[in-house]
Formats: structure tokens, sequence, C-alpha cells
């Protein structure tokens, strides 16, 4: 028996398939199967179910399978201490971070990261909150940068910042004469929105009360998930869309003319890390986590009071 074996039935429990289980593995399917069989030799038990599609683990296999994840758990904890005794901030962290927060934030601290801490090598993929926390729970990331509560007791939040929502309007609606508006002002038929499975979608939804079978009465739909492409249609089309505050500072002057406050108290949302309990790089984690922190605007950082967080 040894670490890689283990690894390998984690894999196909979490994939459920042999060739996705060996391409995360980075080795040959037959190569796999052929540790794996060794394994259930070795054991005298069969692990998975190959009569079923997907695979599933047999009783005794997923028994063998969860004490397989306890043993590489620590088996990276100890390789944890080890670093943490010689001082040593190194390896790979893997981070998925959702697309309203990407563009916006990776630009402020992602070249100072890595001139601060030239060992650490960092992985960054772009998805939405419900397939960072799939990702998560397999071990395919280590830690994840969202902007809503997980609802997840297995997984730790990290709070990061608080940043402001606005709201961007055309010309042509009664908003744009408005220095400051209420969510009750926005009529839902004007509104642009990003589809759904973004957290952002339902923040906004929340604020403005819309339910997700809000009947819209437009005789288009559009489905988005960049927010230039929901500016671009306020510019041309007319109607309303809500921004958080970092997208607001990458604006121009001319488009920063349609930007329009919430009324006190700000609607807002709360940016933060998260991350499995039992996760072994805590100290990679924390030196991303002030490496963010340090390189924040300093308007973002300062908002502390006065916020509804949605």
């Amino acid at each position: 028996m040894n670490i890689q074996q283990l690894e390998y039935i984690v894999a196909v429990d979490n994939y459920r398939h042999f060739v996705q289980a060996a391409e995360h593995c980075n080795v040959t399917q037959p190569t796999l199967s052929m540790m794996i069989r060794k394994l259930e030799e070795e054991l005298s038990v069969k692990i998975f179910d190959r009569t079923k599609q997907p695979i599933v683990p047999t009783g005794i296999g997923r028994e063998i399978i969860d004490q397989a994840k306890t043993i590489l758990r620590e088996t990276s904890r100890m390789n944890e201490i080890a670093k943490h005794f010689n001082g040593d901030l190194s390896g790979e962290l893997r981070v998925g971070v959702i697309p309203t927060v990407a563009p916006y934030l990776l630009p402020h601290f992602v070249n100072p990261f890595i001139a601060e801490y030239p060992e650490i090598k960092l992985h960054v993929s772009e998805m939405i909150t419900e397939k960072i926390i799939s990702e998560l729970k397999m071990g395919n990331l280590d830690v994840g940068i969202i902007a809503s509560l997980s609802e997840e007791s297995s997984l730790q939040e990290l709070p990061l910042y608080k940043e402001r929502f606005f709201a961007f309007v055309s010309e042509n609606t009664d908003l744009y004469n408005k220095q400051y508006i209420l969510p009750t002002d926005i009529e839902p038929n004007e509104l642009w929105l990003l589809e759904e499975g973004h957290c952002f979608r339902t923040q906004i939804q929340r604020l403005c009360e819309l339910s997700r079978n809000s009947q819209f009465g437009s005789s288009f739909s559009y489905r988005s998930g960049s927010m230039e492409t929901l500016i671009r249609m306020v510019e041309r089309n007319g109607g309303i869309t809500i921004l958080p505050e970092m997208a607001v500072m990458e604006l121009s002057e001319e488009r920063k003319k349609h930007i329009r406050h919430f009324r006190f108290p700000e609607p807002a949302r709360e940016v933060c890390l998260i991350v499995n309990r039992e996760q072994m790089k805590t100290r990679l984690i924390d030196a991303l986590k002030q490496g963010i922190i340090n390189h924040l605007p300093a308007e973002i950082y300062q908002q502390e009071h006065g916020l509804k967080v949605f």
C-alpha cells in the first residue's frame, strides 16, 4: 500500500469515472486501474462496484476511501508542519474566484504577491460560487474568493473587505435625475441582471426584493455573465444595472456620470476567502489573505460603517 494508491481511489470517488480520475492524477487510465486493483487484492476487498455507471464505492469501499482521505490529510499536515518549522512559504495554491470579483481584485494584488512570495505558485481560475464550493470539497481547490455566505458547515469564511453597490442608470430613466435612489425606485422591467448562478444576481434580487420567478414585461430576455456587457446594454438600450464598488472604480469619467448612490444605509456585499476547515495550507492562505488586504484600494478598505450587507 502507498500514498499514490490512496490518491487514486479518492480521485475515482470524486469523479466516479476512471478516465477522468486518471487525467486528474496525470497518469494513464490502465496504470490507475492496475494500482487500484493491486490495493484491492492487498486488502482482499472490492473498493468500487464497476458494474454500475457512474462507478460507485462498495459498502466497505466507502469506509476505506474515508480512511484514505484521513491519511492523505495527515500526510499533508506532516509536510506543512515541516515547512512551518523551516520557515518555508512555498508550494502550490489553487484559487477559485467568482467572475464579479476577479477582473477588479486580481490586478491589485497578484503581481505584488508573486514578487513577495516567489516560491508560491498561484493557480487562479474563474468560476461561480457553486462550482468553487464543489471544487473545494473535492480537493481540487485550496481556497475560494466569493461574495456570499456559503451556508456550508464544512467550510470556513475569512472576511477580506466590503464594497458598496451602485446603480448604473441610463439618461433615459427617471433615476438619472436623482442624486440618491432607493431599491424601491428600481423598476424590475428596466433592470439588467447577470445570469442565474452568479451570487451577485442573488444579492441584487434580495436588494430589489425580486423573486426568482419575477415576471418581466419586456419581450426581450437576455442572460449575461459579464458586467461590461450589462453596462453596454444600459448605454445602448436604456434601463439600469447594479455594480459593485471596485467595478465602478474602473469606469471612465464619462461612464461615472451614470452612477447613482443608494441612500443610507448603503447596500453592500462582503468578499471573503472560503476554505475547508481541515485544509493544510494555513500559512499560504494567511499570506494570500494579507496580500489581498495590503493592496486593496484605500476607498474599499475604509468602508466599514453604514453598510447593509446582502
